[in-house]
């Protein structure tokens, strides 16, 4: 028998706030995140805008030894899951450790210290190169620390599958509890690039939204769209076998039913224009949860802002749920937050939980031109309310990686 899996606890670092509740308020607020980038000097480049975590105090997580010793990445990761050991009001001194895991995800990782470190070797020689980049790099090392934060010594990985990871992650970790490899897991994802290198990676790459204007930079499904906006963060989720929940009285936010996972083998960079492949991870995510394609409400589209992107995400849920896709409201909160690449579906998870928790459908931000390619109802500009219970969220990667989860409003 497959055992049932709740979120019992929510952490989150994003360019609309710095907890949970921030996020949220930014969300029933219409608080944008995008601004011109702080990072660094832009003055060579033609993207100026991206949506930076603003006014975080690290050093209330960390002594300025774990500051140094660890990438940003790492450190968003870090403080995204403390927040959600707290807020789920675990005992970690009684729970059983061996049953506890981490699976936290990221797109690119470390690249802040890879760049640091290629620019000490370049001035002050192979000798200058710090012992501590390899671990300050490396994907893995997000979960690992976490893992050491709180002595969670079952299974621990990383993903690594571009914008579809946190949602892998989530996935694959919400599989382990329900078939009982684990009762607890730590999941979500973590990314911090905007960086020189980064920016200038994609941005020659045509993907990055090069105009000045804050307000209609992330546009998703807006037939003016005309690129991502960069952003960073990260979201973990506190994930918890039903019963063991229930017995320790804890609070519920809401419950995953639904995972699927596809690949669509066409591209290393574009989605396969037919949108099959993501349709089908929609269909496997449904028949994971047991459940008909009419219960979804909701879907939290990838919606990137990318031409490409919005319009194969449209003809793919207009595959996976035929005649309901019309009745299906849609919305991307990338229009709030930007593309927080491997990080965007574990802030996306954290906003679909709270969006079942306030019966609150988040709007598509800054919409103003409709595109026949992309006629679903996208939710413009205005929250809508609404009693939610089966609520969708997609994300699509590099690679061809579709991945979507299902969450469920909990009953007794």
């Amino acid at each position: 028998m497959k055992r049932r899996v709740v979120v019992t606890g929510m952490g989150a670092v994003s360019p609309i706030g710095n907890t949970v509740e921030e996020v949220w308020n930014s969300i029933e607020e219409k608080k944008c995140g995008i601004d011109y980038i702080t990072h660094f000097d832009t003055t060579d480049f033609k993207v100026k805008l991206a949506a930076e975590v603003k006014d975080l105090d690290m050093e209330q997580y960390f002594p300025k030894r774990d500051l140094k010793f660890n990438d940003r990445f790492t450190q968003f990761a870090r403080i995204a899951s403390k927040q959600a050991v707290q807020d789920s009001a675990l005992d970690l001194e009684n729970v059983d450790l061996d049953r506890m895991g981490v699976l936290i995800a990221s797109g690119i990782g470390g690249i802040e210290t890879i760049e640091n470190s290629q620019k000490s070797l370049d001035t002050r020689g192979p000798s200058r190169v710090s012992p501590y980049f390899i671990p300050m790099a490396l994907v893995n090392l997000a979960g690992g620390q976490v893992a050491i934060d709180t002595g969670a010594r079952g299974y621990c990985s990383s993903v690594v599958t571009a914008c579809a990871a946190s949602n892998n992650a989530i996935g694959e970790a919400f599989h382990r509890i329900r078939d009982g490899y684990e009762d607890i897991m730590l999941a979500g994802g973590s990314e911090a690039s905007i960086t020189p290198l980064a920016i200038a990676g994609f941005q020659s790459m045509r993907a990055l939204h090069t105009g000045d204007n804050k307000d209609r930079a992330s546009i998703p499904f807006d037939a003016q769209r005309s690129g991502f906006v960069m952003g960073e963060g990260a979201g973990v989720l506190v994930l918890e076998e039903y019963e063991h929940a229930k017995a320790r009285n804890a609070k519920i936010y809401g419950e995953i039913v639904g995972y699927g996972a596809t690949c669509d083998a066409h591209h290393i960079t574009a989605p396969s224009p037919d949108g099959k492949q993501g349709a089908r991870a929609m269909k496997l995510a449904i028949e994971d949860a047991s459940i008909q394609k009419e219960d979804i409400q909701y879907v939290n589209a990838h919606g990137t802002s990318t031409p490409l992107n919005d319009k194969t995400e449209t003809a793919a849920m207009k595959l996976a749920f035929e005649e309901h896709a019309k009745n299906l409201m849609v919305s991307s909160t990338k229009s709030f937050t930007g593309h927080l690449l491997g990080a965007s579906g574990a802030i996306e998870a954290v906003i679909c939980l709270k969006a079942i928790e306030n019966n609150t459908v988040p709007c598509t931000l800054h919409y103003e031109n409709a595109d026949e390619n992309c006629d679903l109802d996208i939710v413009p500009n205005e929250n809508r309310q609404c009693e939610l219970k089966y609520v969708m969220s997609n994300s699509l990667g590099f690679g061809g990686h579709n991945a979507s989860l299902i969450f469920k409003k909990v009953e007794e």
